[in-house]
């Protein structure tokens, strides 16, 4: 079952319009949320990213678009997907209405909400071999959109398919500065001694909720000092740790990147106060 334009329905009975704006021009956005056992974790932030981000891209956010509205429909598709007992992801998917080329003939929205079960109700460190590469046929732009969760990822998906013939389990992401921003699927945070480092916004890195969950836990704790500042490539290969984010999985360190290999032993430290941080939350 799938919420569609405000409707559950089964997912067979979801005919997306050949007008859609969002497979046409890639005019919408998506969220993805954990869910843990009928709790939507770190939910305001999320509604406040959405909203924000509806904003940047002139979408007319319709008035019933509140926190309690919006959360009211996750936990109901939640319920009908006989979910709300255990862990889940929730993506929500928001485009504009179609008409128009590329100027739009209307700047109302409709949206999708979906579910999937996941595995754990909390994060658990995968310490499995995790190789990765840099990816330089295309870069990221610098700036405020590239920071959006929009339905533009071509360059996510090149650089999958890059990984995937060269047998990477990800790759990070360059902008036309050089900088190293991001990597396939989450934030990159660079560990050098008490120091720990990701990318600032201004660099074009995704806006994510778990960046901003764990730069306000390393904030909080004397043992370690953080720094939003742009990351080269020759750090990469100096540093003592390396791990990405994301709201699903978490915390994943990276084991390998062409002849270092690293430890994880700040992302364990890191991944316990990010769990109590989610159950808190």
């Amino acid at each position: 079952m799938i919420n569609f334009e405000g409707e559950i329905v089964q997912d067979q009975h979801v005919n997306l319009n050949i007008e859609n704006r969002s497979f046409n021009y890639a005019d919408g956005l998506f969220e993805t949320i954990r869910v843990i056992n009928g709790k939507i974790m770190f939910w305001e932030d999320h509604y406040f990213r959405l909203m924000a981000s509806m904003r940047i891209l002139r979408m007319e956010i319709p008035m019933q678009f509140s926190p309690e509205f919006l959360e009211a429909e996750i936990l109901e598709l939640l319920e009908a997907n006989k979910l709300t007992q255990q862990p889940a992801r929730v993506k929500i998917n928001v485009y504009r209405k179609p008409g128009g080329l590329y100027q739009p003939s209307t700047r109302e929205v409709n949206y999708t909400i979906r579910t999937y079960e996941l595995a754990n109700s909390f994060y658990i460190l995968d310490e499995k071999d995790y190789e990765i590469e840099l990816f330089k046929d295309h870069y990221l732009t610098s700036g405020l959109l590239s920071t959006l969760k929009s339905t533009n990822k071509i360059i996510n998906v090149l650089a999958s398919i890059y990984a995937e013939e060269n047998a990477y389990q990800n790759c990070l992401l360059v902008n036309e500065k050089k900088n190293i921003v991001e990597a396939l699927n989450g934030n990159l945070f660079v560990v050098k001694g008490n120091n720990i480092k990701t990318a600032p916004l201004t660099d074009g890195c995704l806006n994510g909720i778990t960046r901003k969950k764990l730069i306000e836990i390393i904030k909080k704790t004397d043992d370690f000092t953080l720094e939003e500042a742009s990351v080269s490539a020759f750090e990469l290969q100096k540093a003592d740790e390396l791990f990405i984010t994301n709201v699903v999985m978490g915390i994943q360190p990276i084991t390998k990147y062409r002849k270092k290999n690293f430890s994880a032993k700040v992302a364990k430290q890191l991944l316990a106060k990010l769990n109590t941080t989610a159950r808190l939350g």
